[in-house]
């Protein structure tokens, strides 16, 4: 099996959600976003011919995009939401 490196399979990267910036949390949260795909799927050549199935319909970039965003908001409430 051509697998995802194990760096690419861990939940939360550094081990905290806390960020300086709302910009760094949105990096963080695709970041996550994208290490929760290869822990569910950690074979790199299942993982490269599904996204010819998805990768067209809007509807499932629209899926990935909220993924995104449910940890992005899980991440602005862990850093209370940037407060000064």
């Amino acid at each position: 099996m051509n697998r995802v490196p194990d760096s690419e399979l861990v939940g939360i990267p550094a081990g905290t959600l806390i960020t300086a910036t709302a910009e760094e949390g949105r990096t963080l949260a695709l970041t996550i976003a994208r290490h929760t795909i290869h822990n569910i799927q950690p074979d790199l050549d299942a993982l490269v011919a599904g996204r010819k199935v998805y990768s067209p319909h809007p509807d499932s970039l629209i899926a990935a995009s909220q993924v995104v965003a449910i940890e992005f908001a899980t991440i602005a409430a862990a850093n209370d939401y940037w407060r000064s």
